[in-house]
C-alpha cells in the first residue's frame, strides 16, 4: 500500500527531545541537514520509510473541537506543504510541541527527525509527504577493521539500528480538508506511556472509507484462514497458501 521506490529525501531537520517530567530539556538545531551523500540518503530512507511498507491502516488528523487547525501537527504540516521555505521553522515548532506532550515520566528522550519526501506512493498514487520520526532506543555495535597483519576490534555506543524505527508517521499531501492521509508506526509497548505518540501528539482517527473497510475485512479473513480454518476443516498447506494469496 505504501512504497518508496520512486521517493527522494528532499530535506531533513534533527532536534533532541528530553522528558519534560524528568526536567530534561529540548535542543533545537539552527538549520536543516545538508544531504550531500547519496549512500547516507538511501540509508535514511530505508530507516524512515521501510517500516511503512507493512502498514495497512490509514488515519487522518482530528481535533475534539472539530476545527482541524487546532490540531498542532496538522497545522504545522499544512504550513510546510503550503510553503517549503518554512520547513525548518515548523520542524522546530513540532519539536517543541512534542516536548510539551512528553509528560509521562517513562517516556524516553531521543532524537526527533522531521523529513520532507517527494514521490512517496500510497494506494497507487504519488504524493509529497512529511515524515516525523523519533529514535529512542540506542545500541552498541562492534566494529572490525584491518590492522597490520590481522584485524582490530572496537565498539561504538549510542548507535541507532536503521532496521528498528521506534516511532514515526507519514503525512501525505492529499485530502487536506479531511485531515490528510496519515500512516503511523509505534514499536514501543502499548502501556499508558506509549499512547502519547498517536493519541496526544498526533491526535489521529482511523480513516473510515471503503479502502480501510476492505483492508479490515481482509485482515479478519486472513486471521481466520491462518488461525482457525484447519481446526474446522481438513485442508492442505498448499490450499491454505492459495487462500491467503
Amino acid at each position: 500500500m505504501i512504497s518508496f521506490f520512486e521517493a527522494s529525501l528532499a530535506e531533513l531537520s534533527i532536534h533532541r527531545i528530553g522528558n519534560k517530567a524528568q526536567d530534561e530539556f529540548y535542543v533545537l538545531s539552527e538549520h536543516s541537514i545538508a544531504l550531500k551523500d547519496n549512500l547516507l540518503s538511501n540509508l535514511l530512507q530505508q530507516y524512515f520509510l521501510s517500516p511503512f511498507e507493512k502498514t495497512n491502516e490509514i488515519y487522518h488528523f482530528f481535533h475534539p473541537n472539530t476545527d482541524l487547525n487546532l490540531n498542532e501537527v496538522y497545522h504545522f504540516a499544512a504550513q510546510i506543504f503550503e510553503n517549503g521555505d518554512l520547513f525548518h521553522e515548523n520542524s522546530k515548532e513540532l519539536a517543541k510541541y512534542l516536548y510539551d506532550v512528553s509528560g509521562h515520566p517513562k517516556i524516553k528522550a531521543g532524537e526527533l527527525y522531521v523529513a520532507f519526501f517527494e514521490n512517496v506512493q500510497i494506494e497507487g498514487q504519488l504524493f509529497d509527504a512529511i515524515g516525523i520520526f523519533k529514535s529512542e532506543t540506542k545500541e552498541t555495535y562492534l566494529k572490525v577493521y584491518p590492522e597490520n597483519d590481522g584485524f582490530g576490534l572496537s565498539y561504538e555506543e549510542g548507535a541507532i539500528n536503521i532496521n528498528k524505527l521506534d516511532k514515526g508517521c507519514l503525512i501525505f499531501n492529499t485530502d487536506k480538508e479531511e485531515g490528510f492521509r496519515v500512516a503511523v508506526i509505534d514499536q514501543t509497548n502499548k502501556s499508558a506511556e506509549a499512547v502519547y505518540w498517536k493519541d496526544e501528539f498526533l491526535k489521529l482517527k482511523i480513516r473510515n472509507d471503503a479502502f480501510n473497510q476492505t483492508n479490515n475485512v481482509l485482515g479478519v479473513y486472513k486471521n481466520f484462514v491462518t488461525e482457525h480454518l484447519d481446526q474446522d476443516f481438513e485442508i492442505s498447506k498448499a490450499d491454505k497458501i492459495d487462500l491467503l494469496n
